[in-house]
């Protein structure tokens, strides 16, 4: 490799190996070098004298975020999957998970021993949480520095590369979770090269990213070439970009219709879908708009909504920013439109919000689930929906987030209702830091509302705390524990719905119009604190999925024009035929599935 780094502003810039530097080349605002460095070389920059910093685009950081950075030639990995043919996100199922509490060793390779427990539950991606070095060992992965690297505790670029490879062998697709939108407070060192950020726009990490002001072509390069990297040299399917929306980017192209023409140029190239995901907060289908109609291109989008709405229903809290969700006309409406805040108010914003999903648009555009490492890891306590509710509204969440005209996603150990927490740890070296996440931590959840939830004051979990970490590794003994069948018994229904979802063409289509939710026999009493206790029928096509939520058994009417058959079914169902469809009998908290 020879060296090569963008400094517009430097006098001087040397290539650091070992103890030597050697001076570097201007070459307009890049400075270049005619050494080559081989595969496996530690080298860092020295900027105007400076203390020798990591490489921008450091492919590998095995001395952490702080260290030299290290020549990976990507080449040097031997591929075996040739044959494979690519997935698309849209309207497959993705997989959620966090490399290091998704096993016991917390790395890249132990996760390979656990893929082939994922194509029996009949995922089609695996969506790995954000493999950036960040400082210390432990992490959710969201304070990264080296946009181009992967964290070296995971296994690092050689460990990413054989994980990517061992998925395409079982036929699963590999989304990566990516942050383009900041970076984390310890080891970046951006600033000492070039005008990586600006003072024009804020974010809530401080100056956002420079993608319009002087410099910034250069910046969106760096924003551009680290995304390609990964479907071009790693051969993931698929990136998930984080928070977009605090991409600013006020120029005539934004940043990411940019990005979206490049993927799908690369797509072309090498003969296989590329997906691109965003989590917005905008409610704002400028996000899968078509970038030749002024839209930014997505593949897909995150749509929190479908998940408020979900959640609110069936555990009756109304805490924060679910204060405007939890009846089944708001279900209703983020099952058939998408965006619950469409252009209405937001309470919790205090403002309007979000604009309407035009007519007609796939609902395979949007992403959703009941459980995601955001809404159950910043709960206070991070518990998941499986500590407060019982195995059969776990099985109605499963079902209204699986057969829904969405692209369904789960959170790590959801299949089996794991009642492990997920909850925020850190492993900042630096006590300053260390101190001021724990208050940040304290302060964020100052106004949400969750001493009502939990009754009262609660002590946090300490970030820091190695204990916080280690409560959060799955404990896959959860399902061959005989005290406890439900683990087993859920994660079947997992996988009958998967199954289910796959061959009864309505519930694979994304067809909005074809979707529609009916409901009754909810109790009189007040429904704004509780979970609602009633009945519900989604329409899928000619498909009926009926949901009973109540405590007691209950026949629901079902309307269709056709005969209809059990497909599946969390507790056993009778079915009488009326002259308008049939009345199905249900057990207490039960889902029965028709088609």
């Amino acid at each position: 490799m020879l060296p090569r780094v963008w400094a517009p502003t430097a006098a001087r810039v040397d290539v650091v190996v070992g103890d030597e530097h050697r001076p570097l080349t201007a070459d307009g605002e890049w400075w270049v070098g005619e050494i080559d460095l081989p595969h496996g070389t530690d080298y860092a920059f020295s900027v105007d004298d400076g203390p020798p910093r990591p490489d921008p685009r450091s492919a590998w950081q095995p001395h952490g975020v702080h260290g030299a950075s290290r020549v990976y030639d990507p080449t040097t990995f031997a591929w075996s999957d040739d044959g494979w043919s690519g997935v698309d996100v849209s309207g497959h199922v993705t997989y959620e998970l966090h490399v290091g509490t998704f096993s016991d060793e917390g790395t890249l390779a132990s996760a390979i021993e656990h893929l082939d427990e994922l194509v029996s539950l009949g995922v089609d991606l695996v969506e790995l949480m954000p493999v950036a070095p960040f400082s210390g060992v432990r992490g959710w992965g969201y304070d990264g520095v080296a946009t181009f690297a992967v964290h070296e505790p995971y296994g690092g670029p050689a460990g990413l590369q054989s994980f990517v490879d061992a998925a395409h062998a079982r036929g699963l697709g590999v989304c990566l979770d990516v942050v383009h939108n900041h970076l984390g407070p310890s080891g970046n060192y951006l600033g000492v090269f070039g005008p990586y950020f600006t003072d024009a726009h804020q974010t809530p990490w401080g100056a956002a990213i420079n993608l319009d002001g002087p410099g910034s072509d250069e910046v969106r390069r760096w924003v551009c070439d680290s995304a390609l990297r990964w479907f071009r040299d790693f051969h993931v399917d698929a990136l998930r970009l984080d928070a977009v929306h605090a991409l600013i980017d006020l120029s005539e192209r934004h940043v990411l219709s940019q990005l979206s023409d490049e993927v799908a140029a690369l797509a072309e190239e090498l003969g296989r879908p590329l997906s691109l995901v965003a989590e917005s907060d905008l409610n704002d289908p400028i996000t899968v708009t078509p970038t030749a109609d002024g839209g930014w291109g997505m593949t897909a989008q995150w749509d929190d909504d479908v998940h408020h709405a979900i959640h609110t229903l069936v555990t009756g809290e109304r805490h924060g920013y679910y204060g405007d969700f939890g009846s089944p006309e708001v279900l209703h409406k983020a099952l058939t439109r998408v965006f619950v805040h469409d252009g209405g108010m937001s309470t919790f914003r205090g403002r309007h919000w979000g604009r309407p999903v035009p007519p007609g648009t796939d609902g395979h555009r949007f992403v959703v689930a009941t459980s995601t490492h955001d809404q159950v890891g910043n709960r206070a306590l991070g518990d998941r929906p499986s500590a407060r509710l019982d195995p059969g509204r776990l099985a109605a969440e499963a079902a209204l987030v699986l057969l829904a005209p969405f692209s369904p996603m789960l959170f790590m150990g959801e299949e089996w209702g794991a009642r492990t927490p997920w909850q925020f740890f850190t492993d900042h070296p630096e006590p300053d830091l260390a101190a001021a996440v724990r208050v940040g931590r304290r302060r964020e959840f100052g106004g949400h509302g969750w001493d009502v939830l939990y009754g009262g004051d609660i002590e946090l979990p300490d970030p820091q705390d190695p204990a916080t970490f280690r409560a959060s590794v799955l404990d896959r003994t959860e399902l061959d524990d005989p005290a406890h069948p439900e683990h087993a018994r859920l994660r079947d229904w997992y996988r009958s719905l998967i199954a289910v979802r796959r061959t009864v063409p309505d519930l694979t289509s994304g067809d909005l119009s074809a979707t529609d939710l009916v409901w009754g026999g909810a109790s009189e009493r007040d429904q704004s604190d509780v979970p609602w206790d009633g009945w519900m029928v989604l329409h899928r096509g000619s498909a009926r999925v009926v949901v009973n939520l109540s405590g007691e058994e209950v026949a629901v009417p079902v309307h269709t024009d056709g005969s209809l058959d059990v497909v599946a079914a969390w507790d056993p169902a009778s079915i009488e035929a009326t002259p308008d469809g049939a009345l199905v009998t249900t057990p207490p908290r039960s889902v029965v599935v028709l088609a």
